[in-house]
């Protein structure tokens, strides 16, 4: 019986026969029609690291101090764990089946069992302080479950090494509430007791220690949060972290610097900002002596000007590159494919700053001292699209010029040509436009005579030029010309922490010599902007007018109506079909929580006790 992340159960219904594993372990010859696929990849990985099949114990057991010290570093999850482990054996007393707990590192932390079943146990060294993974003692579910991250139950000869062939055993991953692997926790027993049901009470038992370890470390939380509100200063550099490092207060300072400073790592944050760690203060709480984190007193290195022109590395560009990685990624890119003479296509939602990108790679490329052309192809009538791309001579058309005109191509020449949504030039445009890209020179309307064309293309749009392939409206041919190197510009929403800097940036530029309240930017922050940075400055120019070029405070915001209205959320949805035991538990905790906030996801996020971004995905999943 296997379970895979998610928790859903499978049995497997022939159990692997002694032959199969003597056919494996003497000859190498693996029948994985006949095994199920989790037991065949444990079964090679083991004979790869040089597991013995024939081991009869195990080996690896730590000295009483090492262990002593092992346990002190788990104390938390043995705190949390240990009442329902003891709760679990009493339900199996008598069965002749031990429980344990198991750290991520494959030791056993805890073995609860009768006397002839420790007994059993201890004659293959199956005791506390032991190593009980893959490399030590071959496929079981213990180090199955470690390795894989699923629940998984194995019996008799479904083990690779004969230490486990008389046993029948069933594990569960313990995570906490970021996914990280906490421990595992074990039934096992002798392989003629093997039971269907045994897997389900494991996985429902650490399915509850995962929601006790939630709320415990959400009252952690919460008196760390207290702590923080009792003694941040006005005017120190504080940072109140938890026991990961992770940021859950800050002091006033440090809040208008970066206003999305919490749930950061602390050294993010001081890389960040140029800030040094000064002290690091232990915080205990004051209900059984648990550490709850760190309080840090930081000091400030002098800052640097942000708003000229930012320079990351060898890309000349000219905005705020802020502290998003996503964002950042995306410029490592631009500056890797600057210097080269590939075709770039730029990718991205209408005010992400598609152009700018686009004269970055053109000020940091080899023709940097040659002209930069943008066209916006969706500004330009189908009717005057060739005589503006490829220009025409004297008496080519009524209404012309008296010595012609150069088109944009030919005005281009040496330099870079930026054409901005692509996507709209229309179908026999397409045809000339490529024929051009592959004779590298181009015919004005009304001559005969080709002009000769060096220059680099740059495409960009807020369509999907390749649904717009696949639906024919254009040309894969062409498409593969421009689309050679592509970049991606996030959408503001999925950069929310660069908002404080473009914020700053703005007043900047604007020469408005005031500082946003920490409570405005924060709010700024929660809107989705579909508009994107166009939008924000075009909602940053209006704050600044109704403010009267002073001080901005929450009566001079105002909030376009199409991105003010929360989304609606049905918390009546039908079920959705395929979903695990575990999956539809979660799937009914979302739905509750929707229904007690009136569908506010939002609020919904903090009764769950998971980030907003993080509900929305599961909304997605399960169909709400």
């Amino acid at each position: 019986m296997i379970i895979h992340k998610g928790w859903c159960c499978e049995l497997i219904t022939e159990i692997v026969s002694q032959r199969q594993w003597e056919k494996f372990v003497q000859e190498g010859v693996l029948d994985a029609s006949r095994l199920h696929a989790r037991i065949s990849e444990s079964w090679e990985l083991c004979q790869r690291a040089g597991v013995n099949p024939y081991l009869e114990k195990a080996s690896h057991i730590l000295e009483p101090d090492l262990f002593a010290k092992r346990k002190q570093d788990s104390g938390d999850l043995l705190d949390v764990a240990l009442p329902y482990v003891d709760k679990l054996y009493a339900s199996i007393r008598g069965s002749g089946s031990i429980v344990l707990l198991i750290d991520p590192d494959g030791y056993v932390l805890a073995l609860y069992g009768d006397d002839e079943a420790r007994h059993f146990a201890k004659t293959i060294n199956f005791v506390e302080g032991v190593k009980w993974t893959e490399e030590e003692v071959g496929t079981n579910a213990i180090g199955t479950a470690l390795r894989t991250g699923e629940a998984i139950a194995l019996t008799g000869t479904e083990h690779f090494s004969i230490v486990s062939h008389n046993w029948t055993c069933s594990a569960a991953p313990i995570y906490d509430e970021k996914g990280r692997m906490l421990g595992v926790l074990d039934i096992s027993g002798p392989a003629a007791k093997a039971h269907p049901h045994t897997l389900g009470a494991v996985v429902s038992t650490a399915y509850v220690i995962e929601q006790e370890w939630r709320m415990r470390e959400q009252q952690n939380r919460l008196e760390l949060m207290q702590f923080a509100y009792d003694s941040l200063s006005l005017s120190q550099l504080v940072l109140i972290c938890d026991r990961n490092d992770i940021i859950v207060a800050a002091s006033p300072q440090i809040r208008r610097r970066d206003a999305f400073c919490t749930g950061k790592e602390a050294a993010d944050l001081l890389k960040e900002n140029d800030y040094t760690e000064r002290t690091r203060i232990p915080i205990y709480s004051m209900y059984g002596n648990r550490l709850l984190g760190f309080c840090l007193s930081l000091s400030e290195a002098p800052r640097k000007p942000v708003f000229a022109c930012e320079k990351t590395s060898s890309l000349q560009f000219g905005g705020v590159a802020g502290k998003s990685r996503r964002f950042q990624l995306m410029l490592q890119e631009a500056e890797q494919v600057a210097k080269t003479e590939s075709n770039v296509h730029i990718a991205g939602e209408s005010g992400t700053g598609k152009e700018v990108i686009a004269r970055a790679l053109h000020e940091s490329s080899l023709r940097h001292a040659g002209p930069f052309v943008a066209v916006n192809c969706g500004a330009i009538a189908p009717d005057l699209m060739e005589s503006e791309l490829f220009g025409y001579v004297d008496g080519a058309f009524t209404g012309a010029r008296r010595n012609g005109r150069k088109g944009r191509l030919e005005q281009a020449n040496g330099g870079t040509l930026f054409l901005d949504e692509i996507g709209e030039i229309p179908p026999a445009m397409q045809v000339a436009l490529l024929r051009v890209l592959q004779e590298r020179e181009v015919v004005p309307v009304g001559s005969d005579k080709a002009v000769s064309l060096d220059i680099r293309v740059i495409t960009a749009t807020h369509r999907d030029l390749r649904q717009m392939v696949r639906d024919g409206v254009f040309r894969e041919d062409l498409f593969y010309r421009l689309y050679v190197f592509p970049l991606y510009i996030p959408p503001l929403r999925e950069r929310r922490e660069d908002i404080p800097e473009l914020i700053r940036h703005f007043c900047e530029k604007a020469a408005w010599d005031v500082e946003f309240p920490s409570a405005m930017i924060e709010r700024l922050a929660s809107y989705e902007w579909p508009g994107n940075i166009r939008q924000l400055f075009n909602v940053l120019e209006r704050i600044r007018i109704r403010a009267g070029g002073g001080v901005p405070d929450q009566t001079h915001l105002i909030i376009p109506e199409e991105i003010e209205f929360a989304p609606v959320i049905n918390t009546e949805s039908s079920p959705v079909v395929g979903l695990t035991y575990r999956e539809e538990i979660e799937r009914q905790e979302i739905m509750q929580a929707l229904h007690k906030t009136g569908g506010n996801v939002k609020l919904a996020g903090r009764l769950l006790h998971i980030p907003r971004s993080t509900l929305y995905r599961k909304l997605k999943k399960y169909g709400l």
